[in-house]
């Protein structure tokens, strides 16, 4: 398992995948909601790699108790996780990933679908975007079922990408979690790199950009791709010729956050409950950040252990982390500004 930090880690999870599967490994792909069991999640795609291995001459026999053990890992679940939905193809075989303990029968069912892929010569990989929402002790189960395989050596693996306290939330989980898996930071891009991510693709078709205009665009965006890609289509639509100036670019940023406001920003902000919305304000307050819980407590003139609950709450929402102990950073840039633009004035600190 590999955890990614937000920055870009869709796209590289996805091209990942495509490695993988060029590769000749079987994949799935997951994206974990908020709500949603992992049994839920795990279940329909773990059906779909099985169904794949049973294709195999080789992994037939082994792919099709593996679907057995799904048909009694899902029967024995729904009790506890009433949100599977899986067509089952075959009938149960008693005693197989069955027992309705969600540890022991993930491991029975991942050790069966390690089995079919080793006999088929290949190897199943399962990528899970958004892995910070899968809770804990479900989180603890996947941990210890991929342990057990690793252990066999079992060619079974899973990609996760997730926010930046997805290796606090896995050490939580299990405590030898990060010693078991690789957990790299993927930051913004550097300055250098934004900028080719900015002029390749147009010099690709002829357009070209002024001095200055690219460096502008990189500083808007902090280096993050997402934004990158926004700055560079508002700057591509604006522009009436080549090169595009700084003038274009300058118009576009107006549109870049517009845009972002009604969508991007705008996503996270209406998931918020009214005290979540004033504690984020407070610290965009602050700035950029990071910043210590106690300068966020200060600003609310309120004590740090009485905002606790709210802290805990945004960081399991995925709008904040902590990089280190006691300090409180936005997941994404720009979002301090975004919450002046919302919540303008002072009447927040009343709220």
């Amino acid at each position: 398992m590999v955890g990614l930090r937000g920055v870009g880690k869709t796209v590289l999870l996805d091209q990942m995948r495509k490695d993988a599967e060029g590769s000749g490994i079987h994949t799935v792909r997951i994206e974990a909601p908020e709500g949603l069991s992992l049994p839920a999640l795990l279940a329909p795609q773990i059906r779909l790699a099985l169904l794949r291995l049973s294709r195999v001459s080789s992994a037939k026999n082994l792919a099709n108790r593996g679907l057995r053990a799904l048909a009694g890992f899902a029967r024995a679940l729904k009790v506890s996780y009433n949100d599977i939905q899986v067509g089952i193809d075959l009938e149960p075989e008693p005693g197989l990933a069955d027992n309705g303990d969600l540890e022991g029968d993930l491991t029975s069912l991942l050790e069966q679908v390690g089995l079919a892929a080793q006999k088929g010569k290949t190897a199943v990989a399962i990528f899970i975007d958004e892995l910070q929402y899968v809770e804990e002790i479900q989180f603890g189960a996947l941990i210890s079922a991929l342990h057990r395989c690793a252990q066999s050596r079992l060619p079974i693996t899973v990609v996760g990408a997730g926010l930046p306290h997805l290796r606090g939330l896995a050490g939580k989980a299990k405590s030898y979690a990060e010693r078991l898996f690789d957990f790299p930071m993927i930051g913004a891009l550097t300055d250098s790199e934004a900028e080719i991510a900015i002029v390749k693709p147009a010099e690709s078709e002829g357009v070209h950009y002024a001095r200055g205009a690219v460096t502008e665009i990189v500083r808007q965006t902090r280096g993050y791709p997402y934004f990158l890609q926004e700055w560079g289509k508002q700057s591509w639509d604006i522009a009436s010729r080549s090169p595009i100036s700084m003038a274009d670019v300058k118009a576009a940023s107006i549109l870049a956050v517009a845009a972002l406001d009604e969508s991007f920003f705008r996503v996270r902000f209406d998931r918020l409950t009214p005290t979540e919305k004033t504690y984020l304000r407070a610290m965009a307050e602050l700035g950029e950040g990071p910043h210590r819980s106690g300068d966020i407590a200060e600003m609310l003139d309120r004590r740090v252990t009485s905002l606790g609950p709210i802290r805990n709450n945004l960081i399991a929402k995925g709008m904040i982390w902590s990089p280190n102990h006691g300090d409180t950073a936005f997941t994404v840039p720009l979002f301090d500004e975004f919450m002046k633009r919302i919540m303008p004035g002072r009447d927040w600190e009343f709220s």
